[in-house]
C-alpha cells in the first residue's frame, strides 16, 4: 500500500479528532447518531460538530463549517444531503482533513443522477487527496482508535476485522457476534465503494497489529483482480474468511440496488478464491464461527482430531467432523489404556470420540484427558466439553479467583481450569469447547477465554472451527 492511502487509512481508524458534518440534535437522524455515538462510546479525541445553525449541540461546541474550527482534523463524518456532498469535500480537503466517512445515500446505487454525482464526488476527492469509506455506508469502528460510529455500544475488543458491504445487516452481524463474546479490532462498513473498496482495506488489514483475521462479507467487486491480487499476498499473513452473497441471479438484481454492486459469477469466483487460498462459508454467521478460533489458537499440522464427550455429543460431532474431511483416528492400546483408568466403570471403552457416559468428572480430569490426547502425534487437535465447573451445581455460587477464602472443592476446579486452558499453548495444538447451554458468568469459560480457547454452542459449530483452522493450517504451508 502506498504511504498516502496508508496515512489516510490510519488517520480514519486512529484519529485524534473528528468533525461529524450535518451533525443533528434531531434524534434518530444520521446527523445525531454519528455525534451521539462517539460520545458515548468514549471517543477519546476531540469530537467537533458542524452545524451553520447550531452553536452547541449535544453539550458541544457547534461550528458553522469545518474552516472554522480552531483545530486540526483527522476524519470528517458526512451525513449531509447527497447533492452538497462534493461541496462539503472541497471544505474539507481545503481543512487538510485526510479521510471521510460518507454516511449519505442517494448516490449511484439510486440510478443515473445518483451515479453522476458519485462520480463527481470521487473527482472531488481523489484531485484532494482525501480518502472516502462509502458513500452509503453505515460508518466504522475500530478498537484501537476507540471509535464507534456503527454502534450505540462499542463492541468487544478483540482479533477479527469484519468488513461488510451491507451496512445494516453488517451491523446486525456484528452486534450478534459481540453478544455472543467475539471481539471486534475494526468494522467497516464499505457502502458504494466509491474511492477506498475491499481490496484497499484488506491491503491494510493485512498490516494492521490488532487484526488477527479479516471476515469479509461482499456482494460484489468494483475490481476484482486488484481484490484477489492483494488477497493472495494478504492470506500469507492473516487467515481472510469470505462470504459472498448475490451467488443467485435475483441476488445479483439485489445487490446491484442494494450497493450498486455486480456479484459476477460465482462458479468463477469459487474457483479464483480456492486458488488464492480464501476461506469460503455458506451462511453469514459462519464467518464469525471461524474467525475466533482463528484469532486464537494455534493451527494444526493436519486435520488429525480426537472428541471428547457424552454420548450423542460424540456421535453428532464425529459426523460433523467427517462431512467437513476431518479424521478421528483410534487410539492406540496404550493411550486407550491410560483414558480407561480415568472414565467411570460403566462408560465404553475409549476409542475416539472418547465417552463419559453421562457420568459426574472433574475438571481435573478432563485436563488430563485432554493432554494425553495432545501428546499423540497422530492427533492435531482436540474438541470437547467445557470443563467442569462448580457452578454447574450451584448457579449462586460467586468465585472470587484472587480470593484467598475459596472452598476446597472450588479451587481444585479451578486448577483443573486452568490446566485444561493451557494445552493449546504447551502442544501448540487447537482445543475447541461445546456448551449447549449458557451458564452465566462460568468461571471455567472465564478462564477458557484466557488460555484462547473459543466455547461453542453446537457439535457442528465446533467442527466448522476445527476445519477452518485445518483449512487455513494448509494453506500457509503450500504458500
Amino acid at each position: 500500500m502506498d504511504q498516502r492511502s496508508w496515512t489516510a487509512l490510519n488517520a480514519i481508524f486512529n484519529p485524534r479528532a473528528i468533525a461529524v458534518i450535518g451533525a443533528s440534535d434531531t434524534f434518530g437522524k444520521w446527523g445525531h447518531r454519528m455525534l451521539d455515538r462517539p460520545i458515548k462510546t468514549g471517543f477519546p479525541g476531540a469530537i467537533y460538530p458542524i452545524n451553520p445553525n447550531k452553536s452547541e449541540l449535544l453539550g458541544l461546541k457547534a461550528f458553522p463549517n469545518v474552516a472554522a474550527v480552531p483545530g486540526d482534523i483527522d476524519l470528517a463524518v458526512i451525513t449531509t444531503p447527497t447533492p452538497t456532498v462534493p461541496g462539503v469535500l472541497r471544505e474539507c480537503i481545503a481543512k487538510g482533513i485526510k479521510g471521510a466517512v460518507v454516511i449519505t445515500a442517494g448516490f449511484a446505487e439510486t440510478g443515473e443522477e445518483g451515479r453522476r454525482l458519485q462520480e463527481e464526488m470521487l473527482a472531488v476527492a481523489q484531485r484532494g487527496g482525501i480518502r472516502l469509506v462509502g458513500p452509503n455506508c453505515m460508518g466504522i469502528f475500530s478498537a484501537a482508535g476507540r471509535l464507534s460510529l456503527s454502534f450505540a455500544e462499542a463492541p468487544k475488543s478483540g482479533g477479527i476485522a469484519f468488513v461488510s458491504q451491507s451496512g445494516t445487516f453488517g451491523v446486525s452481524i456484528a452486534t450478534v457476534a459481540a453478544a455472543q463474546g467475539y471481539g471486534l479490532s475494526k468494522f467497516i462498513s464499505i457502502g458504494n465503494q466509491a474511492d477506498l473498496g475491499v481490496a484497499d482495506y484488506v491491503e491494510y488489514l493485512a498490516e494492521d497489529k490488532d487484526t488477527r483475521v479479516i471476515a469479509l462479507y461482499v456482494e460484489g467487486f468494483k475490481d476484482g483482480e486488484r481484490f484477489f491480487e492483494v488477497a493472495r499476498r494478504a492470506v500469507k499473513q492473516k487467515p481472510i474468511i469470505i462470504y459472498k452473497a448475490g451467488r443467485s441471479e435475483a441476488a445479483e438484481r439485489a445487490a446491484l440496488s442494494h450497493t450498486a454492486s455486480v456479484a459476477g459469477s460465482s462458479i468463477v469466483f469459487d474457483s479464483i478464491c480456492k486458488q488464492v487460498g480464501l476461506l469460503q462459508v455458506r451462511e453469514s454467521f459462519h464467518l464469525f464461527e471461524m474467525a475466533q478460533a482463528l484469532a486464537e489458537l494455534p493451527l494444526p499440522a493436519g486435520n488429525r482430531v480426537a472428541i471428547l464427550g457424552s454420548g450423542g455429543q460424540g456421535v453428532v460431532g464425529t459426523d460433523a467432523c467427517a462431512a467437513l474431511g476431518l479424521e478421528l483416528p483410534p487410539l492406540d492400546s496404550q493411550t486407550a489404556a491410560g483414558i480407561n483408568a480415568l472414565l467411570p466403570s460403566h462408560a465404553p471403552p475409549a476409542r475416539n470420540p472418547v465417552d463419559f457416559a453421562g457420568a459426574t468428572r472433574t475438571a481435573m480430569q478432563e485436563a488430563e484427558i485432554i493432554e494425553q490426547f495432545l501428546r499423540l502425534e497422530y492427533i492435531d487437535g482436540v474438541i470437547s466439553n467445557v470443563p467442569v465447573s462448580p457452578q454447574l451445581f450451584d448457579r449462586n455460587l460467586k468465585i472470587d479467583r484472587k480470593s484467598t477464602d475459596i472452598p476446597a472443592r472450588v479451587r481444585v476446579a479451578i486448577a483443573g481450569g486452568e490446566r485444561y486452558a493451557s494445552l493449546p499453548r504447551k502442544y501448540n495444538k487447537p482445543v475447541i469447547c461445546l456448551r449447549f447451554a449458557n451458564l452465566d458468568n462460568d468461571i471455567m469459560e472465564e478462564i477458557l477465554n484466557e488460555g484462547g480457547i473459543p466455547v461453542y454452542s453446537s457439535p457442528e459449530q465446533c467442527a466448522r472451527a476445527m476445519y477452518g483452522l485445518v483449512a487455513y493450517g494448509r494453506i500457509r504451508r503450500s504458500r
